[in-house]
């Protein structure tokens, strides 16, 4: 048995959306790997819902790898990586191609982009041509967070470094109340949120001040409870809850939990955040 079959035998693989799932997060953690011995790490940190996902138990599936610098640098590259990237995969019998994205001048996020077409990928995950999983790195963060190494034992054992839980709180709050997709919901951040609160993580409100201010939708030098508290609720009375549930089910196990969620379910849920 390879090392990637051994690493999905921890999921039960009854449909063709199981497996992709799966071998995703498989790929999530092998380019961790990959990272790791590239030396990444040394100056960035992972956050997001992968990294809650991976570190955490978030019970939910997650796309996208999302890292932060640990200091501001507009000449970050992540190309340096991609050799040692490509030589991690190949050892675990996937070949990768990697391209760099562009940035654009209005953004200030570095991307890179895996495409698998290895007999692994096509032994578990029959009928799908190619998979994706995205890098993005904050190359400007804004500061005030805190780290913590957290130990991966897939596919061997290794350190990554991660945002704490209250900081990685702080950043979802950020996407949840000022993420732009136009008519859509992301569900996801809504399923996120209710986590969090059910976990008693408390909120980092000093570094959402942080992420609003910088993302300019803030002008006060100080982000208190009160302002937090009133912007979350106004940002609750206009959810389309329907259209919460569209978004997450798709990454998830059980959705009938789902059925919970309204307005007023996420308003009392909002009353219960401890603040830190």
């Amino acid at each position: 048995m390879t090392v990637v079959e051994q690493m999905l035998q921890r999921y039960a693989l009854n449909t063709h959306e199981d497996r992709t799932h799966a071998l995703r997060e498989v790929m999530q953690e092998i380019a961790l790997a990959g990272l790791n011995r590239a030396g990444f790490f040394a100056k960035a940190a992972f956050y997001g819902g992968t990294c809650l996902r991976i570190f955490h138990g978030l019970p939910r599936f997650s796309e996208d790898l999302d890292f932060s610098l640990l200091k501001a640098d507009a000449n970050f590259s992540m190309e340096p990586y991609f050799k040692t990237l490509q030589a991690e995969f190949a050892a675990f019998g996937f070949e990768v191609e990697i391209t760099a994205k562009q940035k654009t001048a209005t953004t200030a996020i570095a991307s890179a982009f895996l495409k698998s077409n290895s007999s692994v990928y096509d032994l578990h995950v029959t009928g799908q041509k190619t998979m994706k999983i995205k890098f993005e790195v904050d190359t400007d963060p804004p500061l005030g967070f805190v780290t913590e190494e957290k130990l991966l034992i897939q596919p061997y054992s290794f350190y990554v470094k991660c945002f704490s839980l209250p900081d990685l709180f702080a950043g979802k709050m950020h996407a949840l109340l000022y993420r732009k997709w136009k008519n859509r919901v992301k569900g996801r951040d809504w399923f996120d949120f209710e986590w969090y609160v059910r976990m008693g993580c408390p909120l980092h409100l000093a570094h959402l001040g942080e992420r609003v201010r910088q993302s300019g939708d803030l002008a006060s030098v100080t982000l208190n409870q009160e302002e937090f508290t009133e912007m979350l609720q106004a940002r609750i009375r206009a959810l389309n809850v329907d259209s919460a549930r569209q978004d997450v089910v798709r990454f998830i196990k059980d959705a009938a939990p789902l059925h919970l969620w309204s307005q007023d379910y996420f308003l009392q849920l909002g009353a219960m955040i401890v603040f830190k």
